[in-house]
């Protein structure tokens, strides 16, 4: 499938802005799927296409955060390991069963999310004494958002960095960089099932990947710099445009 040059543009576009927002709250997909199959790509092809752009902007901001030392690599192999596991096992389970009820529960858990934010201001706005050790935190919570990610996809970062501010106690912040390594892991595993499925366009998947990594960029170092408050009420905003856009999907 081919398309012409000015919509590779504009997808390139809306992969930076999606990038920006991905980076600080999650959601970006929310942008980027329905620009591809406004653009005429069949939903599959979308879904997987999506992955290897989301890969780019994954990968940019988790760079970002390492280097800043808010996340280290070596130290988080045990999590990439249970995340990369329940992308795995989420991308084989969503081919044998339906999936449907996914689309009923993903509202009312990321309206619940938004709401525990509004509801206390204070979550996240520092690093606090763990409420999981780091063992059961990575089989329970890690796995579970990585099987999810496998799964279905939208508001992947937003669990992760929600169950690093309440299971393992950290910042917002801190959260966020903890939360991209993961998705990374998570987009690289969904992306090699949808690569041996034959279902990449690598033209505008690759098109959409630098504005995905420009933004996931700037939005990694606008997240570090703003704080918490800033990355809270991005995070409710998505919450809220992710549930309204499955509510209306589903309807």
């Amino acid at each position: 499938m081919e398309l012409a040059p000015e919509i590779l543009l504009l997808l390139a576009l809306v992969a930076l802005v999606a990038g920006f927002i991905d980076a600080v709250a999650g959601g970006g997909g929310l942008l980027t799927i329905p620009a591809l199959m406004l653009a005429g790509v069949p939903p599959v092809a979308a879904l997987a296409t999506n992955k290897l752009q989301a890969c780019f902007g994954s990968f940019s901001a988790t760079r970002f955060f390492v280097r800043e030392g808010l996340v280290s690599v070596p130290k988080q192999w045990p999590a990439i390991t249970c995340a990369a596991i329940g992308a795995a096992v989420g991308a084989w389970l969503i081919q044998q069963i339906n999936s449907d009820w996914l689309m009923t529960a993903m509202p009312i858990a990321l309206m619940l999310i938004a709401v525990y934010l509004i509801l206390a201001p204070q979550a996240g706005t520092t690093d606090q004494a763990p409420r999981m050790s780091r063992r059961s935190f990575n089989a329970s919570v890690v796995t579970g958002v990585g099987l999810y990610d496998g799964a279905f996809g939208p508001g992947t970062g937003t669990f992760f960095t929600l169950g690093h501010t309440v299971g393992r106690g950290l910042s917002l912040v801190n959260a966020t960089a903890h939360a991209k390594l993961l998705n990374f892991t998570t987009n690289i595993v969904s992306l090699m099932v949808f690569i041996i499925g034959g279902h990449i366009l690598w033209v505008v998947g690759l098109s959409m990947a630098l504005g995905q990594a420009v933004g996931a960029r700037l939005g990694a170092a606008t997240a570090m710099k703003q704080g918490a408050g800033f990355i809270r009420w991005m995070t409710v905003a998505v919450c809220i445009a992710i549930s309204v856009s499955l509510l209306l999907k589903d309807g």
